[in-house]
């Protein structure tokens, strides 16, 4: 069991990756989620500049629902070009909140094992180049063995 000294080191370590991810796409948004294995859902353990109203709805994601969901089923990179103007329903109603256009979420994955999701996005259109969106798998392949225990 995590003391809640190392819980919340844990939690602050995460932010700062995240930080640091969303500062080199040139982003302004971005979660980072853990799969828990019991349920299947991604549980939130980083955010920055998600709207406060949307908090409670991302704590906990169902895999296959949602921009972050439909990375963590398909395993492989979910890409909106305009969140806001999207009809391909992969983003929930909720997601256009964020005033995200360009948005961009990734699986973290362990070798063959799915540990969570990486998500990023821009406040206009974008379209993510084939290097970028291997740059993001790459981060989070990096970092997907520290995010859950090993098993």
């Amino acid at each position: 069991m995590n003391s809640p000294t190392l819980q919340a080191r844990d939690e602050s370590e995460w932010n700062q990756f995240l930080q640091q991810v969303i500062h080199e796409f040139g982003c302004t948004t971005g979660t980072l989620h853990r799969l828990d294995p019991a349920d299947r859902h991604l549980k939130l353990v980083a955010a920055q500049a998600i709207p406060s109203q949307l908090m409670p709805i991302i704590q906990s994601i169902p895999v296959g629902k949602g921009i972050a969901g439909a990375a963590a089923e398909r395993q492989e990179p979910v890409e909106l070009c305009n969140l806001q103007t999207d009809t391909s329903g992969v983003a929930k109603p909720g997601a256009r909140q964020t005033n995200v256009q360009g948005s961009l979420a990734v699986p973290m994955m362990d070798g063959s094992r799915l540990c969570g999701t990486l998500g990023i996005g821009k406040m206009t259109p974008y379209e993510f180049s084939p290097d970028e969106k291997e740059r993001l798998l790459t981060i989070a392949r990096q970092a997907a063995a520290r995010l859950l225990p090993a098993g």
